[in-house]
């Protein structure tokens, strides 16, 4: 499992997707995320601006992302 470490108080599902390599582009993350390829927290999730918090897990494609502080 990967580890992405906030900057701010959140970064967005799309963003994270990107800055973790888990999507090329930002057009690759929201075509994975508007088909309901990616969950947050076990629950699939469509929105590419959806806020991810210290503590939120995100599952694509049998890899997953933690965000941390």
């Amino acid at each position: 499992m990967e580890v992405l470490h906030l900057r701010d108080e959140y970064i967005k599902l799309g963003q994270a997707m990107k800055a973790a390599g888990l999507a090329g582009s930002g057009v690759e993350a929201k075509e994975v995320i508007q088909d309901g390829l990616v969950k947050v927290n076990g629950q699939t999730d469509t929105r590419r601006g959806r806020k991810l918090y210290a503590g939120d897990i995100v599952s694509y494609n049998g890899e997953e992302i933690r965000i941390e502080d």
